[in-house]
């Protein structure tokens, strides 16, 4: 039979399931990319199951989220990353090496090869024709110690790309248009695969742009072919040995087909606050704006800031805008300061920043307060940009630098310019200087790791009950993120490794007495929360689901779920469940109790059972869809005491 690329990749490396839609599969990982936001975690997970060294065939730890040393945390956490990527044989990338994907897509991906990234954005790679999924920081964990990787087995959207993009509209508005048809959770369930004539007008970083967003559509990952455009990327970096030819065969079938005509496109934009909330830049030409922001892995390329430079080169941008450049590698930063594009963006007024996430995860550069902010980052949700009451806009290279000039929204295609004609280097200023090579098995284990004294150690967690009566502490309604559920920012993030501390700021974005109220609950048995569609979209961070499960979390109840977080719940031993009927989400509110009886037994009988709503003689019908494996997980409370009897049973 014909078979695409997922299901080829898939093919390839699954060890367990069978390749039925909705179904778990559970897959071989070639490679491992962890950031330092979530890799702390893994780090202490590793430890925690007594590893001797790394299984996969290439493991890499990154330092980009976590740059600002105003204290001592973060260097502290950086040397303890280092050790320990030392202890296990990881590559280390070090603080100023640049944004996790694209570091990752310069220096190790590999065509037919499996990626799994404690980072959500992992998907990115996906441009280079492996199968890149985000998952949280225990998964990853795992398979650095050589388990598979457990997923529902995704269908394949086959999007079929035509045509050639015009002037001033480039890969972002790609992804933009599919978010402006199918929202943030178009996606849930599937991998994109793209193919057709128009993916050989589309250079390996362009793919990039588009794959890296999947994750705002709600995909298990997104995937391009590995064709001569890779090969010549590949070339570009000195590693054109680890090219593969990989596409689909000639009729392959997909679950859904669309066709995006790229001629037809034009510059788009995301509004406040959601990915998906997009419109035409002429919709919204002549808003003031505060900042125009470029960079980040959602626009990591030499191209999206050379093609900024050449826009503003001999301008100057306007009075009273901030314009942010952050570089996302440092490879590509030598190459955009060897063809002085680096010259062009400081003359004009342009804000030069280090090369890691910075301003995307709320690390700096945030906005005014209430000010209209342009940025080429994948997301915009409520206060990720570090300010509360923040206003993003998410567009590409050539609107933000546009409307950078003019100090409003302007659609590129009106400024008096010539289209800016941009070629890339032959070859790349590649070098590994800052990136650290796995030491030699005989080194390795003579390292101690280096913890510092804001690193503790994970708390141990019980078993599920059987029987458990818990007050609901939140209702909330759809599409909530986790950086509403816990944010990322410099105020947050240098907690990563310290979970009592990082727990205080639970939910303070939707409601500031969570931790207090969450904490009373702890030695009464627990609570509950209730939520909409879409429930923990976003990033992959497991703070989400691990520092509410630290305050007393046992189940959350909702309309549906993000993937990512809906695995890192059942990881943690929090009960993922949805409502059988939508309309009975409107019976419960805040402070409501549910009763939950027999309930190891109930869910090991079937997906379907019954809660009480104490004192309202009300019956609600829910569903979970765990599998066997997960079952077994959340009866012993976690995915940590289960890997711990495994090992002790020699499983």
């Amino acid at each position: 039979m014909p078979l695409n690329i997922t299901q080829k990749l898939i093919k390839d490396h699954l060890v367990t399931g069978e390749m039925t839609p909705g179904e778990e599969v559970g897959l071989k990982i070639d490679q491992t990319l962890t950031q330092d936001a979530t890799g702390t975690l893994v780090m202490l997970e590793l430890e925690a199951m007594e590893l001797d060294r790394a299984k996969t065939e290439a493991s890499a730890q990154y330092v980009d989220h976590n740059l600002i040393q105003e204290d001592n945390k973060n260097p502290d956490d950086h040397l303890f990353l280092q050790s320990a990527t030392e202890r296990f044989g990881l590559y280390y990338s070090r603080p100023g090496n640049g944004v996790s994907h694209p570091v990752h897509m310069q220096r190790l991906a590999k065509p037919g090869k499996t990626l799994l990234g404690s980072d959500s954005h992992t998907c990115a790679n996906g441009c280079m024709g492996m199968l890149a999924m985000g998952a949280g920081g225990i998964d990853v964990a795992m398979a650095i110690a050589g388990e598979p990787f457990h997923v529902k087995m995704p269908k394949v959207w086959g999007i079929k790309l035509t045509g050639e993009l015009p002037y001033w509209v480039s890969a972002k508005d790609v992804i933009l248009e599919l978010l402006r048809r199918h929202d943030v959770k178009g996606g849930v369930g599937f991998v994109m695969e793209y193919f057709g004539p128009g993916v050989e007008k589309l250079s390996a970083m362009d793919r990039h742009v588009i794959a890296n967003m999947g994750a705002e559509l709600g995909a298990t990952g997104s995937i391009f072919p590995s064709d001569k455009e890779v090969k010549r990327f590949l070339k570009a970096q000195g590693r054109e040995d680890d090219w593969i030819e990989l596409e689909a065969d000639k009729d392959a079938l997909y679950d859904v087909l669309e066709e995006v005509d790229l001629s037809e496109l034009e510059p788009l934009i995301a509004k406040p606050s959601s990915p998906g909330n997009v419109v035409p830049v002429r919709e919204l030409a002549g808003k003031p704006i505060y900042q125009s922001y470029i960079g980040s892995s959602a626009n990591p390329g030499y191209r999206d800031f050379a093609i900024a430079a050449e826009m503003v080169d001999g301008e100057q941008i306007a009075d009273g805008v901030s314009f942010d450049i952050n570089p996302t590698s440092r490879q590509m930063l030598t190459d955009l300061v060897k063809e002085s594009h680096v010259a062009s963006l400081l003359q004009a007024g342009g804000r030069m920043h280090q090369a890691g996430c910075n301003g995307c995860i709320g690390m700096g550069q945030a906005p005014a307060t209430g000010r209209n902010s342009l940025r080429t980052t994948p997301r915009n949700f409520p206060g990720r940009s570090g300010t509360r009451e923040d206003s993003v806009f998410l567009c590409s290279p050539e609107t933000a630098a546009a409307s950078a000039l003019t100090g409003k929204i302007t659609d590129p295609r009106t400024i008096e310019a010539d289209y800016p004609k941009i070629k890339e280097p032959k070859h790349a200023t590649a070098n590994m200087n800052l990136l650290d090579a796995p030491l030699p098995y005989e080194q390795a284990t003579e390292v101690e790791l280096n913890k510092g004294p804001n690193i503790a150690s994970i708390p141990k967690m019980d078993a599920m009950p059987d029987h458990m009566e818990l007050p609901i502490l939140l209702k909330m309604a759809d599409n909530i993120s986790t950086d509403e559920i816990l944010a990322g920012g410099a105020r947050v993030l240098p907690y990563r490794s310290n979970l009592p501390e990082i727990s205080k700021f639970t939910f303070e974005i939707i409601d500031d007495t969570y931790y207090k109220r969450g904490k009373t609950t702890v030695d009464e048995g627990g609570h509950a929360l209730v939520g909409g569609f879409n429930y923990g979209q976003g990033s992959s961070r497991e703070h989400a689901a691990l520092a509410p499960r630290y305050l007393g979390l046992r189940v959350a109840l909702v309309k549906d779920f993000a993937r990512i977080h809906w695995q890192n719940l059942v990881n943690f031993g929090v009960l993922p469940l949805t409502f059988v009927n939508e309309e009975d989400y409107d019976l419960l509110s805040s402070g409501d109790t549910l009763v939950l009886t027999d309930l190891r037994n109930k869910i090991q009988q079937g997906n379907e059972f019954s809660i009480d709503v104490k004192d309202k003689n009300e019956q609600i019908n829910v569903r979970h869809s765990l599998s066997e494996r997960q079952i077994e997980i959340m009866l012993k409370g976690g995915i940590i005491n289960w890997a711990k009897d495994r090992q002790q049973l020699g499983g």
